[in-house]
């Protein structure tokens, strides 16, 4: 506004006049839409729904404790956020020594009644504990045994569901595997296809993990959250 003024004094000074009143009130009319136009630029810029670094430091912090409790192995768990949309990386390994993500890639979560592979439910997964729901479940889990798999690189974690919420995981065969689906590098705004609940990664993702949990005295812990 005071800019405004100078501006005013300038021009009265230079053409030593006396401008009408109705000048001035355009004037002071078109500067409020120029200040509102610059603001809605500012914030309708769109923004990608990254995971949030600090979110998943506390979920670390909390996992670790929940480990220390439960004789978990406190050198490495898996955290996924099924709140980030799903063609962004959300599952992270993370190394309890260092406090830092060791590595994060996709996941897929389950298709619900959505059809199989799509990415229907990107933004907006829906979660169950039920048999055939094809869902994905919240909760802790604890990295079980490894076997043979159909999918990806043919190795799969059995996964042992520790709370209500996912307490059916191992009968109802939720397993953490890698799947051909599922690329290396994100592809936001499309979504990772869906499977029928089971946490799966890519081929290379897998194969990077893989030896941390092999070579683990103790188990693994895996928390999925939103």
């Amino acid at each position: 506004m005071a800019l405004f003024f100078k501006v005013k004094n300038k021009i009265q000074g230079t053409f030593k006049s006396n401008l009408k009143p109705r000048f001035w009130l355009c004037i002071l009319a078109f500067v409020p839409c120029v200040a509102c136009g610059f603001y809605e630029t500012e914030t309708l810029s769109p923004t990608i729904p990254a995971m949030d670094n600090q979110k998943t430091s506390q979920k670390a912090v909390e996992a670790l404790a929940y480990c220390q409790e439960k004789g978990f192995s406190t050198s490495h768990c898996i955290l996924i956020d099924f709140s980030v949309h799903s063609g962004l990386n959300r599952l992270v390994l993370w190394d309890f020594n260092s406090n830092k993500a060791l590595y994060s890639c996709l996941v897929s979560h389950g298709c619900g009644s959505s059809p199989w592979s799509a990415d229907e439910t990107k933004t907006s997964p829906v979660f169950s504990n039920a048999h055939g729901s094809h869902s994905s479940s919240m909760g802790k889990y604890k990295i079980g045994e490894r076997g043979y798999s159909i999918w990806g690189v043919h190795s799969k974690y059995l996964l042992h569901g520790l709370e209500s919420s996912n307490s059916q995981a191992l009968a109802r065969t939720i397993v953490f595997h890698s799947w051909d689906a599922i690329p290396d590098q994100e592809l936001y705004p499309a979504g990772t296809p869906e499977g029928w609940g089971c946490p799966a990664v890519s081929n290379n993702a897998f194969k990077f993990m893989d030896p941390y949990l092999r070579g683990s005295s103790k188990p693994v812990l895996m928390w999925i959250y939103t």
